[in-house]
Parts: C-alpha cells; structure tokens; sequence
C-alpha cells in the first residue's frame, strides 16, 4: 500500500498539483473570464509576430523589457486586450511611436487606440514593462521564473508557465488560440552565463557593463507558455538525427559545465526515440529550429525546440519505475519530446482541450515502447496506467475560464486511445489516422471537436458516444455480467451500465478457443450460450478495452 501510495503521489506531482485536481470546479470569477475568454477585444485582432526583449537582473531578482506586437486587424475595433500579470509594471506603450492610453483589470491590459483601426489593417505596438515577476513555488506546476544555483554556486535560472500562462512574465495576447508565425527573443543577462531560448541563436553581443545579449529566433508558430529562458554556465553538445528521407535535423544539447560527459552517454537515447516517432507520427514539425534539450533546475517542460530537461540523468522519474513494468527509459525525455508533435505542432484554442497535448503525448508514450520492444511490452505499460486514475472529474475541463480537466487527461486518454485503437480493428487505418491528425493540423491551434470528428471520420465509425463518456463523464462504462455454469458450458447475460442509454460501445471476450469473440451490448440485458468454456477459462478483454467490469449473480 506504501509503494502504490507513493507511486499516486508521483503520477499527480507529474500531472499537476493536488490543488489542481478540483480546481474551480463550479465557481469562477471575472478574472479566470478575462484570462481564459477569447473576447472581442482578444478575437479583433491576430498576433502575426513577437519581439521580445527582456533583461534578466539576477542579483535583484528583476525583469526589464518591451514587447513589440506585429498584428493584422480580423475586425474594425479601437480598444485591444493584452496580458501582464498585475505584480509587473506597464511604463508605456505605443502605437507609431506615440504613446496610447490603458488600463487594467487584474492581469488584463486594455489599449486604446486614438482612432479606429479598420479590418485587414496591420500595425505594430510596444509595450514597455518591469518589475519583479512571480518566483515559482513548485516549478514547473507552480511555476514562474527558478532563480536557483547549480552545485558549484553559479546562478541558474529557468521559467516555467503552463497553465499560469506567459503573461505571468512578458507582455503578450494570452490566449492558446493565437500563437505567432514567428518570434524574436532577445535576452540581456549577466555576461559571465549563457542564455538558452527557443529556436535558433542569431547573434550574441555586449550590452551594458556586465551584461551580454543573446538574439533567438523563433522560425514557427509557437504556444506563448512555450516562450522560455534558460540562464547558468552552459557547455553546449552538437549532434545530427538523419530523417527516413534524408532530410538532417540539427540536435542541440545545452547541459551545465560538469554534466557534459554524463549527457553525451544519457542522450544517445533520443536518435532512436526521434526514429520511432517519426515513423508512427510524421516527421519532427521543427526542422529549421532543430531539436534540442536544455538542463534545467525544475523537472520538466515542452518548450518548443529548447525542450526542458531536469530529470538529472535518471531513468524513469527521478529514478522511480514511472513504468510500472521494468522499463528503464528516461520518461522526460520520452514525454516531452513528443509534445513537439502533441502540444506545440497540434495545439488546442482552450486549455480546457488540454487532453490534446497530454493524452496524445501519453498515448506515444506507448508507441515508442511498442516501437523499441513488442507491442506486447507496450499493452503491458497501458495496463499499467490503471491505478493511477481517479476517475473523479471529467477530463475535459470548463472553456473561457483558463480551467484545465482531471489530471486523468494523461493516463484516461491514452487508454481511452488505446480502446478506440481496437474498435478501429486495422491498424494499418489507425496509424494513418495519428499520423494524419500531425499532417493535416500541422501548425494549428484546434479544438477536442475537431479530433474527435476527425478521428472518427476517418475510422469510419462513430465514436462520439466514447468520446463523451471518456471526455466528459468521470465514471468509466460499467461492463455488467452475469456467468451461469451449466453442463455444456456457461450462460452470458451483459449490459452496458452508463447515464448514456445509447452507449453500445461494441466488446470482447475470449472463446474456448482462446480467440476473441466480438459482442455488441447495449443497456439492455443480452444472452448469450458459451459451449465449451468454464468459469475459469472466461475472460473479457480488459487489456483492449477501458471499462469497469461488474459480475452479478445470474
């Protein structure tokens, strides 16, 4: 019981903080509203482009900055929402170099544009800022930015937002539905550190005494809370990943000083994992970024092509079997690398849709294990997933109020995944419709909806009334069943047991044969006349299908 509860512990430390599980269930306030809303002053406008530029004071612990906000008018408007957390000043902003009128309400900035601003019209702001930000109290759950020391005293410095959101740090239009075509990242930090961001370093100059310029940019569209700073005393390890076709993908790794030895021998497992999920999910959307991990003070996190990565060059989690069966693969790099694929190349508009990164990334957890060892391994490591899943809350959290879903989304999703994967019943299909959803929503922000049509379009079968219980309901199916013995075998009375009456999600057991027999129930009661099978020899197919099986009395 010890070792389940600690293992509880490490899943929900993984998937957010305990507070996170009831999250805001039934009340929300105007401030979840102006952070989570796509409102008319959010939707007016679409963000084309960022230049960030931020000087990091470690000594004091203080940001300094601008913002520079490319957009396109989508309607005529006057007044524009964007977002700082209310603990960071706002100097000024200006339109055409003239200063512009705002004014706050909690995290959310109001600009007011001096004369209307007419559709298809495209214009640039800039926004002056400072102030202390938010140190983190539990990165990356509790996240903000990491003012730590490496363990020879040298400062190290991270940031970490999801969920929080980039405004908890810089100036920006704070909503999962508009990300950027591309971005310029421009950090001044002590001259004696390096800074690693996302994308590609343009250049590195002296700033102030004492202090150096590091210019990244960023080639793609990219999630605001993906947008991340790394400082410390970096060595940087270079490497090229040869795609199927050819195609050379530059590989980076940027690990503190003394790590170097221990990242070159730890790291070798990332060429084969990029092998296994280009084969199964396409190839890696970043090219021109490349593919990169980035030591960090805190466990981890997605950041775009500068992924994060403080699992200290364990396997599993910290060291723990996150597996469940043996498998001794570090899980960090695993997870977070297929968010590039989940999360950052396939984005949601809300993060109520959350399941969408974390689900699928979950899910291709499985895939690289059926890829480096049997599709056998990789059933095990679904069914492994079972006790860790409350089935408390649904999965699918409350839109325009920044409210994420049950912490469930990660394991319940892929095992709901999983489920459909068989009722597809061609895998030949099911592979082409993941690989599809990377190809066909490459670079786009989408809905729960969208996938779910789209995974059932494609499958040919009607999936919604399993998206729905799995999404949207906390329970599971309850698969109800009796078994009477008689002289020739058993006798089989089924039902499906849900809120849903037209639930008759088709199911499995297995035969005399050992072979799988294919039923169909309903939330009426069915029969069926097992010849030749014993009580001992019945079995539902519960490594397939995620249900709650519940034998009554005949």
């Amino acid at each position: 019981m010890k070792l389940i509860t600690t293992a509880l512990i490490l899943i929900l430390s993984i998937t957010g903080s305990f507070a996170q599980l009831f999250d805001k269930q039934e009340g929300f306030t105007r401030k979840d509203s102006l952070r989570g809303e796509l409102s008319a002053f959010r939707s007016c406008y679409d963000v084309n482009y960022y230049d960030l530029k931020v000087k990091v004071d470690i000594l004091l612990k203080r940001i300094d900055g601008s913002n520079s906000i490319y957009y396109t008018a989508v309607n005529d408007f006057k007044t524009l929402q964007i977002d700082l957390a209310e603990k960071l000043t706002i100097t000024n902003i200006y339109f055409e170099e003239k200063p512009l009128k705002f004014d706050r309400e909690f995290d959310a900035v109001f600009v007011h544009f001096t004369e209307k601003q007419m559709k298809g019209a495209k214009g640039i702001i800039r926004v002056e800022y400072g102030g202390m930000p938010q140190i983190a109290k539990n990165a990356p759950w509790d996240g903000g930015f990491s003012f730590t020391a490496d363990k020879q005293g040298y400062p190290w410095v991270g940031i970490s937002c999801q969920g929080l959101g980039a405004s908890v740090w810089w100036p920006n239009k704070d909503h999962l539905s508009d990300e950027p075509d591309s971005m310029l990242i421009r950090a001044v930090v002590p001259a004696d550190l390096k800074c690693i961001a996302n994308g590609n370093l343009r250049a590195e100059m002296p700033d102030i005494p004492g202090f150096k310029e590091y210019d990244w940019f960023v080639g793609y569209p990219i999630n605001n809370y993906n947008v991340t700073l790394n400082i410390g005393r970096y060595t940087h390890l270079e490497d090229v990943f040869t795609s199927a076709d050819g195609e050379k993908l530059a590989i980076d790794y940027y690990v503190l000083d003394y790590n170097a030895e221990v990242a070159k021998k730890h790291f070798e497992q990332v060429k084969p994992m990029l092998t296994c999920y280009e084969k199964y999910l396409g190839k890696y959307p970043f090219y021109k970024d490349g593919y990169a991990l980035v030591e960090t003070p805190y466990l981890g996190m997605e950041h775009q092509s500068a992924i994060a990565y403080g699992n200290q060059y364990n396997t599993g989690y910290m060291g723990f079997d996150y597996s469940g069966i043996g498998l001794d693969f570090d899980y960090i790099i695993i997870h977070e690398s297929v968010h590039e694929w989940w999360g950052n190349n396939v984005s949601v508009k809300d993060i109520a849709d959350l399941w969408v990164h974390e689900g699928f990334a979950t899910y291709s957890e499985t895939i690289y294990v059926e890829c480096m060892f049997d599709y056998q391994t990789a059933m095990n490591y679904l069914t492994a997933m079972k006790s860790n899943i409350n089935n408390n809350a649904p999965i699918i959290g409350k839109y325009q109020v920044n409210n994420e879903g049950s912490p469930d989304m990660y394991q319940k999703s892929a095992l709901m995944l999983n489920t459909l994967r068989t009722l597809t019943d061609n895998d030949e299909l099911w592979w082409s419709i993941i690989a599809g959803l990377q190809k066909d929503y490459a670079l786009e922000t989408v809905t729960s909806q969208q996938i779910e049509n789209y995974i059932s379009r494609k499958a040919g079968k009607d999936f919604s009334k399993e998206f729905d219980q799995y999404l949207r309901r906390s329970k599971l199916p309850v698969f109800e069943y009796s078994l009477n013995a008689g002289a020739g075998g058993l006798a089989f009375k089924y039902r499906w047991v849900t809120p849903d009456k037209e639930f008759i999600m088709p199911m499995r057991y297995v035969n005399e044969k050992g072979e799988f027999i294919w039923i169909r129930p309903t939330s009426q009661w069915q029969s069926l006349n097992l010849t030749g099978v014993s009580l001992a020899q019945f079995k539902l197919d519960e490594e397939h299908f995620y249900f709650e099986g519940r034998m009554v009395k005949p």
